[in-house]
């Protein structure tokens, strides 16, 4: 531990650079106040000018609250043509739709909105035919009840389509779309896991915290052995 950590303090990192990757993050997953006051605190200049970051932080803020018609009509008024030029993001956010009808215990409307709208493009597209028969599912079952589609309730199915979303307007604004600092981490992850088939040594294990662990020897490698042969790269899965 004593010598991981004597080579660890020979590497120089520059607080510009991680002041750089932070303020990515938080223009990129849309937190405009968040990155107002780490430019204030920093001294780190944003790329791009935050109000620009507001109309997509409505947006976000729409999908989160289950308001998918008012996120749809804000996002025509920035850019129709993102909707019209992604088929995929579209039947989304339909579906996300027929999710808050039926979570909404609006029963009728969720089958009349499923036949007219969502069965033509499951027609037209077999991945969509699947996601359509898998949201149905949802009828099947009590709302708050354990269930094969309960994830489609969560606050994290939300957050999937606010983020997938908030991608499609960065590309319209020429943007990046993906932040850079979960990709290093996947990175650092799985350089952990290639390391745990050949020594023992500090890691991280917990990323929230960032401490270095020493395991004895013979102890399980993080994660389990389960994906440590899997990945081909650093960036597989991301």
């Amino acid at each position: 531990m004593e010598d991981w950590n004597a080579r660890l303090s020979e590497v120089q990192v520059d607080r510009e650079d991680l002041n750089k990757l932070i303020m990515n993050y938080l223009i990129i997953e849309g937190y405009k106040d968040a990155a107002e006051k780490f430019s204030q605190e920093s001294g780190a200049k944003p790329p791009v000018n935050l109000e620009s970051i507001q109309d997509r932080m409505v947006v976000r803020t729409a999908i989160q609250r289950g308001h998918i018609e008012e996120a749809i009509e804000r996002v025509n008024d920035l850019n129709p043509e993102i909707l019209d030029t992604n088929p995929k993001l579209f039947f989304h956010l339909q579906q996300q739709r027929l999710i808050e009808y039926i979570r909404e215990g609006r029963i009728m409307e969720a089958l009349e909105f499923a036949q007219e709208e969502l069965a033509p493009r499951g027609e037209e597209n077999p991945e969509f035919l699947s996601e359509l028969e898998r949201t149905m599912s949802l009828l099947a079952f009590e709302l708050n009840g354990p269930s094969p589609v309960s994830d489609l309730l969560t606050p994290g199915q939300r957050q999937k389509l606010a983020s997938e979303l908030n991608s499609a307007l960065l590309l319209s604004q020429s943007q990046e779309k993906d932040p850079k600092l979960p990709a290093l981490l996947k990175m650092c992850w799985w350089a952990q896991q290639q390391l745990d088939e050949r020594c023992t040594y500090p890691k991280i294990k917990d990323f929230t915290k960032a401490e270095l662990v020493m395991e004895p020897m013979g102890a399980s490698p993080i994660g389990g052995s389960h994906g440590a042969g899997n990945s081909s790269g650093p960036m597989a899965g991301a």
